[in-house]
């Protein structure tokens, strides 16, 4: 039998490692800037086009690289960072799997130019799917360019997996922001399509916050420090009353390299338990500095999770430096159960100044006198004797023996509400047809049995076609407010409601003035509260950054899908009769009320038959 296990070339190989470490364009932004960094680079750029689909340049003033590192670079498993495999438990770069560039080039158009400082002259090299086109002589400034495009030009599948450049420049202002956080000692700069998106300067950890997310962040953090032997904490929390429906503004950062972690994320999620509201998530940006000898980096390709030694000491400190930070900043309520209230002084008595007691004594006081009061008192206060009880009936028959009394005449007003809960026209005694089911589900009685509605998707079905009539009838109807609303967002956050500014308004929303990080609001959709605006706002920005478009896309379905979902009953809110039977009466004359709009089943159907059957 012939053999079958054979090696595979070099471009199918770089190509299988492609798929783990390239997923899409911010995959290949946050090697590059990974790379910058390792270099030493103070200043680094990343320029963007079409979402990163058509380029993704990132220019840095490193130390670069000489003409055969230069070479070697686009090497499997060629690096700089690891000699051996020792290295790889004391790691303090960003790097060190030798992968990155290797399978950018086998999957874009990648041009390199690098120099040293001490060189002349710099490098140029040209590659195209793993080929080299071309290796030339350069003059370039010190440092090192690096330029993708056409991703994925030989890998149509993986193109057309790609989202809409709304969603995908999301994803790559997210891992700008993961390094530009990590690292406040460098200077940044994005230019998205030839405009700059952000300009970050050198700065300490909350100016860089501050800087990315807009100045009304600075208000919103509780600084977090802690250092002890097995760990150091460094960074700031968000105050609950600022935490947002969304997990956008979370950041961990162990030794300078962004992670995620489920465990850690609830350390944080127990310190805050009893300050947010139900649904909400607090923010934090957090750096953890341990031993490198006491994590693993080495468990996934895209190095984002990593393996402590001892999780369970990490998650009790974590926990307690953060509640320790929310209490001595009277953040958090603070209970002493020692303190003995009787000593505190009145708040009225604070600002009083202290007087001398003064003695006042009562010449005329004689106690033998005193007694001899009290008993005359006692005596005058001597309760008169009950007069008997033939009394009370005295005058009964005062109109004479030959009059009697008419008892058909008297009238009782107990009988008479009574009567009119009978006789009025206006009650009909009706049979409930609606019933609500753990403030949940509806459920509403039919001839062939019973329907169980669920309230919250059945609600997103109804609101969801309003909303879709109104933008594309264009016919909706405002409530002026009183005073105009204003809604601080971060600028990218701005960005994204600028452009859906006329669908908004298609919806009731009027806008009065657009700032970099302020929105102002005269007009809501009628029936929306103003305090569930900003909810509304943040939900929609949120949506339209992490949707999934098909070919069927629109971004008025997407608004009315979002605000459907922020507007709807939810689960838990009891409801009145007739609210339950309006609910099911314009849910039924909806135009798909089988559905939600994310497509989840808004009711089920249980004969007489099914029912029965339960009880064989």
């Amino acid at each position: 039998m012939a053999d079958i296990i054979q090696l595979l070339p070099d471009h199918v190989a770089n190509q299988i490692a492609a798929g783990e470490v390239v997923q899409r364009p911010a995959s290949v932004v946050k090697e590059l800037l990974e790379n910058a960094i390792d270099a030493g680079a103070n200043t680094i750029k990343l320029i963007i086009k079409d979402a990163g689909k058509t380029l993704v340049q990132v220019i840095d003033n490193g130390k670069g690289m000489s003409v055969t590192d230069a070479r070697l670079s686009f090497e499997r498993h060629a690096t700089s960072k690891i000699r051996n495999a020792e290295d790889l438990f004391q790691l303090n770069t960003k790097g060190f799997r030798g992968e990155a560039l290797a399978s950018i080039a086998a999957i874009a158009h990648v041009e390199l130019k690098t120099k040293q400082d001490l060189d002349d002259v710099g490098t140029a090299i040209i590659i195209e799917g793993s080929n080299v086109v071309s290796q030339d002589i350069v003059v370039t400034p010190t440092g090192t360019s690096v330029a993708v495009k056409n991703l994925f030009f030989n890998i149509p599948a993986r193109r057309n997996f790609l989202k809409s450049d709304t969603v995908e420049l999301r994803h790559v202002i997210d891992e700008f922001h993961r390094v530009a956080l990590a690292h406040p000692s460098i200077s940044f700069a994005l230019y998205n399509n030839g405009s700059e998106t952000f300009n970050l300067p050198v700065s300490n950890y909350r100016q860089r916050i501050v800087n990315i997310f807009g100045n009304k962040t600075n208000e919103k953090l509780v600084p977090v420090e802690e250092d002890t032997e097995v760990l150091k904490i460094s960074g700031f929390v968000g105050k609950p009353e600022f935490a947002k429906k969304t997990r956008g503004e979370q950041y961990f950062f162990v030794n300078n390299r962004f992670i995620k972690s489920a465990y850690l994320n609830h350390a944080i999620a127990s310190a805050f338990d009893g300050l947010l509201k139900s649904g909400t998530h607090a923010s934090y940006f957090l750096n953890l500095t341990v031993d490198p000898h006491t994590i693993d980096i080495n468990i996934h390709p895209t190095k984002t999770e990593i393996k402590f030694d001892d999780e369970h000491t990490l998650y009790a400190l974590l926990r307690s430096a953060i509640k320790h930070s929310l209490g001595q900043f009277n953040i958090a309520p603070v209970l002493d159960f020692e303190r003995d209230p009787n000593l505190d002084t009145p708040y009225d008595y604070k600002k009083t100044d202290s007087k001398a007691p003064k003695i006042e004594v009562d010449r005329s006081f004689n106690p033998f006198q005193e007694e001899q009061q009290s008993r005359a008192k006692a005596i005058a206060y001597k309760k008169e004797p009950v007069a008997s009880w033939e009394s009370l009936y005295v005058g009964l028959e005062s109109k004479g023996n030959n009059s009697k009394q008419d008892f058909t005449e008297v009238r009782f007003e107990s009988e008479e509400q009574t009567a009119s809960i009978f006789t009025d026209e206006n009650q009909v005694d009706k049979t409930n047809t609606t019933y609500q089911l753990h403030n949940k589900y509806i459920i509403s009685a039919i001839k062939s049995g019973m329907l169980v509605i669920d309230q919250h998707r059945a609600h997103q079905r109804i609101l969801y076609e309003d909303f879709l009539k109104n933008l594309t009838i264009k016919e909706a109807v405002s409530q002026q407010l009183l005073f105009p609303l204003q809604l601080h967002f971060s600028p990218q956050d701005i960005v994204i409601i600028r452009q859906l500014k006329d669908d908004l308004e298609h919806t009731g929303f009027v806008f009065s003035n657009f700032k970099d990080e302020t929105v102002d609001i005269t007009g809501v959709p009628v029936g929306v509260p103003e305090s569930e605006v900003s909810i509304i706002l943040e939900q929609l920005v949120s949506d339209v950054e992490n949707e999934v478009p098909d070919s069927n896309f629109s971004a008025a379905d997407l608004l009315a899908k979002s605000m459907a979902k922020s507007l709807a009953i939810k689960t838990g809110q009891s409801l009145q009769k007739d609210e339950q039977e309006h609910l099911v009466n314009k849910l039924f004359a909806c135009k798909e009320p089988n559905v939600s709009p994310t497509n989840r089943t808004t009711f089920v159907t249980m004969t007489v038959d099914e029912l029965d059957k339960k009880f064989i």
